[in-house]
Parts: structure tokens; sequence; C-alpha cells
């Protein structure tokens, strides 16, 4: 029999605001927030557990969280320096482990299964990791240790801040006892309602439901609904995630009033996205082309066409047909590409074998 993988879910606490707290002790013990300025219709990021007690959270418009706490500090986002304080914390994962899986610059998934540090105790890997990163970082992290991803990202969350928190194998049955609903992965705010109304409030209410009545409730997401009720995810730590999309947006500070106005915008946000593609080809391939409307009464509307490239002239055709789903003056305005991962066809696979063997004089190569 297989020994329990051992699975760490790191996530950094209130990763921006923190970094800007420890960049700026006086901002210590006053509620902040990473975000849009309120008089440019800014979006809260992220804020700190002291901002979080008037009812603060992130995706929160800048100018309501201000309402709710007319001394919250709002701070510019400073997406350089939170990349590179990233960087320093996967460089600390890595010394435990080359099984990462990054979701975002401030949490990941760790698969220390076969490390032999600390005995191979992966509480004291996790208790340890949390220690690096508050002296070389300067911030808090929290983790959560189990035999699976979906546990361990649960766990990560049960002792915020800078906690841990251990599901054994062994524990699993009685701590999904009592656990709600809508803790489980793919349960939003209306599945949880309709549990509710089913009379499943917790996974054991779930587990006790048959599969077939899961399947006629909640279709497709039944079963995977039902392994997760009884602990059930055999997801490997990928260390490298399939992208499916690259997009760039902006919410303006005065409605763009017209179809003029919005095609007008259409260039600069080119160049945004191009920077960010660039990042990741020539491992990816474009297989779509997409553009994002949000009205000024948050009515929101999305286009897209088959195409392999970014064209200009398509994004105007794509912004055209979405801005006519409504006339009304635009708030936001996002472009992007859905993407795939480039599979090498034999004909670019010849063409790198012969380049290989070219002596490097001939290559145009300096030795």
């Amino acid at each position: 029999m297989d020994s329990p993988r051992k699975i760490i879910h790191c996530d950094c606490d209130c990763f921006y605001a923190s970094i800007e707290m420890r960049d700026n002790p006086s901002l210590l013990g006053k509620p902040i927030a990473v975000g849009g300025s309120p008089e440019r219709r800014g979006v809260i990021a992220t804020c700190n557990y002291e901002a979080r007690k008037f009812g603060i959270h992130s995706a929160m418009a800048s100018a309501t969280a201000r309402k709710r706490c007319p001394n919250l500090i709002i701070i510019r986002p400073d997406m350089e320096k939170y990349r590179e304080a990233s960087q320093h914390i996967h460089e600390i994962f890595h010394y435990y482990t080359d099984i990462i899986e990054p979701l975002s610059l401030d949490e990941a998934f760790l698969d220390v299964s076969t490390c032999d540090l600390y005995q191979g105790s992966a509480t004291l890997i996790a208790q340890n990791i949390r220690e690096k990163v508050r002296e070389n970082i300067g911030i808090t992290i929290s983790a959560g240790i189990a035999p699976n991803k979906f546990l361990a990202k649960i766990a990560s969350d049960w002792n915020k801040p800078d906690g841990q928190f251990v599901i054994k194998s062994e524990e699993i049955g009685n701590f999904l006892e009592k656990l709600p609903v809508k803790k489980l992965h793919g349960v939003g705010k209306v599945t949880a309602g309709k549990m509710n109304r089913l009379g499943i409030e917790t996974c054991g209410d779930l587990r006790s439901l048959e599969k077939k009545k899961l399947q006629r409730y909640f279709g497709s997401l039944g079963e995977r609904l039902h392994q997760l009720s009884l602990g059930i995810d055999n997801r490997q730590v990928k260390t490298e995630r399939i992208r499916k999309s690259v997009s760039v947006e902006n919410t303006y500070s005065n409605d763009l009033e017209n179809l003029t106005r919005c095609i007008n915008e259409i260039p600069e946000l080119i160049i945004q996205l191009e920077k960010r593609l660039n990042k990741i080809t020539p491992k990816y391939s474009i297989s779509k082309q997409f553009i994002k409307i949000k009205f000024h009464d948050f009515v929101q509307t999305t286009v897209e066409m088959i195409s392999t490239s970014i064209d200009v002239e398509n994004f105007k055709i794509l912004c055209e047909e979405g801005y006519a789903r409504g006339e009304k003056p635009v708030r936001l305005l996002g472009v992007g590409v859905k993407v795939s991962p480039h599979v090498v066809t034999e004909a670019e696979e010849s063409h790198r074998d012969q380049l290989s063997l070219i002596p490097e004089q001939e290559s145009g190569k300096e030795r």
C-alpha cells in the first residue's frame, strides 16, 4: 500500500498589504488596503486584518471601502515589488522540494512526500518554511498540511493568520463530517443556497446522499462533490500550470461615452496585452481573440472570435458587436486571447534538428 502523500498549501497573510506594512512600519495597526483610488473607480486588491474588521474585502469598490472605514489608508499597488518578494519566497520553497505548483504570487502547493529534512515530517517542514519567510522576507505565511490538495488548501485557512493546521489521513472522516459545504471547491453562493434548501449543510449531509440524486440536482458537479465530501482528491501537484487565456483590462475614471471612444482605447490595451503575451510565447499558441465590456450600470458582456494572432481590426469588430448589446457608456474595457500549449509539428522538429547540425561559425554564432 502506498504511503499517504504529504502536501503543504502555503498562503501568505494579506500579501500585498503585508509587504507595504513591512516597508513602512508606521502603517502597523492601522486599517490599510492596496488598490485603486476611490476617486477613480478603483477596486480593493487586498487589505489587512484591521481593515477587514470593517467588512472590507478584495474586489470591493474602493469608494465603498472608504465609506465603511473613513480612516482607511489605500495604497497604490506596486506589482514589481510584490513579484520580487514572491520570487524570494519560492526560493525558500525550493530548498525543500522542486514539486511546486504556484496558484498566484502569494500561494502555492508543495509536495514534500520525498523530502528527508526534519525526518520527513511535513508539519516540521511547514513550520520551518514559515520561520524562514518571516526572517528573510519580513511577512507571515500560513500553511495547511494534508494528504491531498483539497484538504491542504482548507487547512491553510484554519489558523490564519500566521498559523498552520494538519489533517492526518486517519482524521479525514471526522474532520469532514461537520465541514460546511460552502468550503468545497466549486460551491459558490448559488450552489450553497440550493444545497441548504435540500437540507445539505455539511459534508456529512452531502456524502449521505445517493450519487444519483447528487447528479440529478447538480449535474456533472455532483460526482466531484461526492468525492470531495469523502476527502478524495487525486490531483497531482503540477509544476507548470497550463494557461487558458491572457488578458488586460482597464476601469476608466470617466465613462467611455460612445463606441468611438472605446475603439480609440484598443491600441493601448493591445500594447499591454502583447507585453504579457511575450512572457509565455513560444510555449503557447493563440486560438481566439475576445473583448470584455462592462457598461456604466455594471452589466457585462464578452465577445470572442477564432483567431491565431492579435489583430487590431478583429478587436474593433468585437468591440462593435459588444457595444451594440448595450449601447451605453462603458466603465471597463478589456482585451484578451485564448491560448493553448504550442504543439511542435514534424516540420518544425525537423527544421530544429537541421539547425542543430550547423556548425556554430556557419550559424552566425561566436564561440
